[in-house]
């Protein structure tokens, strides 16, 4: 018989054992992360039974309806940590403004940023869904958390990851010592380690973009995806195109596999769809740990200066040679 997985809990224990000033409240994060995993995904297998899916009538911060699901998920995001006490303030992407916990200050040191429910368009039609998380310390011991103190550089992250909700229900993170994967064992309700040390390949076959948008790319993304689909045996093109609607999907398969997401800017939307401190920085963390890149086209996106809550920004993530092509394409450095 081989040896049991790990459990996320007991990975977390043996990774911190070799931090001798740990105290135990990280891998308490951690694990009220994968908490909220658990009643997400408990929430998603029954959301056709008990009346869950589709709109509220509500407009969130960022214009688009509210699915009763992205509701559902970012209450369940509140309340577990408002009682964990690890956390002083809270910021998602539903959100207007962040949820300040002064009753877990001074305890608390850190600052949570989080898209509750990715690619909530999926939840009609039973198609993968994700949830992604960055976290970050809080920056002064002799004051509250304010809303500006959430507004960080991607390098300031502490820990960042996703949950994906698909055929099974994993969780991805990274404290900036690799990226690591665990899968959802339903039956002892534990994460078990499934995918150690996630290593992308620098050149994948396989690219994720919304096509339908193409009329209003810049020339330079243009190009770039038309040259994706020329055949080449020798840069092995075409790639084949891959497109869920869910960024955490996309973004999990290019992981595993290689190749590259895009969501680039747009002629009538330069700044780009995605926000900044909710899935570019922290996703960008991940494939960076796993070998790969993450740029706006023309610069790190770790790298972008974090001016409010709700920033966009254009993306390109994935195998490292892959994006840098993108990125000459982008900024006309290269022709077809």
């Amino acid at each position: 018989m081989g040896q049991f997985p790990l459990t996320l809990s007991r990975f977390i224990t043996q990774s911190q054992a070799t931090h001798p000033g740990g105290t135990g409240e990280f891998s308490s994060l951690l694990a009220q992360i994968g908490l909220v995993g658990k009643l997400i995904a408990q929430d998603l297998r029954r959301a056709g039974l008990i009346s869950i899916l589709g709109t509220t009538g509500e407009i969130n911060v960022q214009g688009e309806p509210v699915k009763k699901l992205d509701e559902i998920a970012n209450e369940i995001f509140l309340k577990v940590f408002r009682h964990g006490g690890l956390v002083c303030a809270l910021a998602s992407e539903e959100m207007e403004k962040p949820v300040l916990l002064p009753e877990n200050w001074p305890q608390a040191k850190y600052l949570l940023l989080f898209d509750p429910l990715d690619g909530s368009s999926n939840t009609d039609c039973n198609m993968p869904l994700g949830a992604i998380f960055s976290v970050v310390m809080a920056p002064r011991k002799d004051r509250m958390p304010t809303e500006d103190d959430l507004v960080r550089k991607g390098t300031e992250q502490v820990a960042a990851g996703y949950l994906l909700y698909g055929s099974s229900t994993m969780l991805v993170y990274t404290v900036g010592q690799g990226a690591h994967g665990f899968t959802l064992e339903p039956e002892i309700g534990e994460y078990l380690l499934s995918h150690e040390q996630l290593h992308i390949p620098a050149r994948g076959k396989v690219y994720g973009v919304n096509e339908g948008n193409y009329h209003k790319w810049a020339t330079g993304t243009k190009k770039y995806v038309d040259y994706l689909k020329f055949q080449d045996k020798a840069t092995g093109r075409p790639y084949s195109g891959r497109y869920s609607g869910c960024l955490v999907a996309d973004v999990h398969r290019i992981l595993l596999g290689g190749g590259l997401y895009l969501y680039p800017g747009e002629m009538d939307r330069p700044d780009g769809k995605l926000r900044l401190l909710y899935e570019a920085n922290p996703l960008a963390w991940v494939v960076e740990q796993a070998g790969g890149r993450a740029s706006t086209g023309t610069m790190r996106i770790l790298d972008v200066e974090a001016k409010n809550l709700h920033q966009r920004v254009p993306l390109i993530i994935g195998s490292a040679n892959d994006v840098r092509d993108a990125e000459k394409f982008i900024q006309g450095i290269c022709e077809p």
